[in-house]
């Protein structure tokens, strides 16, 4: 299994976007040094909890300070971009990172980011991120196209060897793509299993996680491709101490319980998901607090225990393949932060079972 990072970013409203953009980039190294896979900078309008509107941006900077660890978007939000101008600067970034780029696509979740487009009915928001990456895919392919749509049009001509154009194709001659589901029966995660792109899912319980992979694989045998569980992305929090007492601390009192107080859980009510991380019978959602989330859905502690925590996880939801845990704010003590970074990706990772 692999480990991977999601920086949203989950930091609070009172942080500069120099603070922010610092954070962003000084992670992306911590997390190549720690042996991270993976690198995904979430994309939000309006969003003062999750407060990078270009994660471009972040991407290009962190390319110069990393070696090995693949970087993306979390999600480039398709309705809100023009399709050529986002296929050109994609398969730019596939070059200067060498290859190491992977794309996040995704129809936008959040009215106020449409709005701000000039976007009012959403209900056409996946129409047309189908109909951007038909045209992303056109112009990735070098060839000439002539392309007119219900919502864009784009066109590439003849080569002219007195004038030639550049060569647009992505590194490698492909790009890399993730969609990420929310919901439980998400028609994203189905999108993904039809045209072969990988899965992430937001950890909410682990029914949710198997009916994830289950509308995963069935659209995936519809289209006639194979499922591999080892792309299934899951996106879970995890806080590695050198004690369990030091961990829970550390997640409780430090950026993750401030962010899950006054900003996760509110989202996951609006969202309806919170019910699955009720592990207890009858609990009422309302009552879910820090403390309930440090003992049953974060996975918290050592070493020892975060490792036997993973393996019992990935077990129980039939295997995946990279674990993504989301970033927090530790601007203040990054020490304890990077800590725990070092110690899941070089300590823990190492002796989780590959089920997949």
């Amino acid at each position: 299994m692999q480990v991977a990072m999601f920086q949203t970013p989950f930091v609070p409203p009172s942080r500069t976007p120099k603070e922010v953009f610092k954070w962003a980039v000084d992670q992306a190294v911590t997390a190549d040094q720690a042996g991270f896979s993976e690198y995904w900078i979430g994309e939000h309008a309006m969003q003062a909890w999750e407060s990078i509107p270009n994660p471009e941006l972040v991407i290009a900077a962190a390319a110069l300070e990393t070696e090995e660890i693949r970087l993306g978007p979390g999600a480039h939000l398709l309705p809100y971009h023009q399709p050529g101008s986002l296929a050109l600067q994609v398969s730019f970034l596939t070059h200067v990172t060498e290859g190491r780029y992977v794309l996040g696509v995704g129809a936008g979740a959040y009215p106020d980011d449409a709005a701000i487009r000039g976007i009012t009915d959403m209900s056409k928001n996946h129409e047309m991120e189908l109909e951007s990456l038909e045209i992303m895919e056109k112009i990735w392919s070098g060839e000439p196209f002539n392309y007119k749509g219900k919502y864009w049009s784009a066109s590439v001509a003849e080569n002219d060897p007195s004038h030639p154009h550049r060569d647009v194709r992505p590194y490698g001659g492909k790009v890399d793509i993730g969609v990420t589901g929310l919901s439980a029966k998400s028609p994203s995660i189905k999108f993904a299993g039809e045209r072969g792109f990988m899965p992430l899912s937001v950890y909410a319980g682990d029914d949710f996680l198997k009916q994830h992979w289950a509308t995963y694989s069935e659209a995936a045998a519809g289209a006639g491709r194979d499922a591999h569980r080892s792309i299934h992305h899951v996106v879970r929090d995890v806080f590695v101490g050198e004690t369990d007492e030091e961990a829970r601390k550390a997640a409780i009192e430090g950026g993750m319980g401030q962010a899950w107080a006054e900003y996760i859980l509110p989202v996951y009510k609006r969202f309806g998901i919170l019910g699955g991380l009720i592990k207890h019978p009858g609990m009422d959602p309302q009552d879910i607090d820090l403390e309930y989330l440090a003992d049953n859905v974060w996975i918290v502690g050592s070493v020892e225990t975060v490792t036997a925590k993973i393996n019992e996880f990935n077990e129980g939801v039939g295997g995946f393949g990279v674990l993504m845990p989301y970033s927090y704010d530790y601007m203040d003590t990054p020490e304890v932060w990077n800590n725990s970074m070092e110690l899941l990706g070089k300590e823990v990772m190492p002796k989780v079972k590959d089920i997949a």
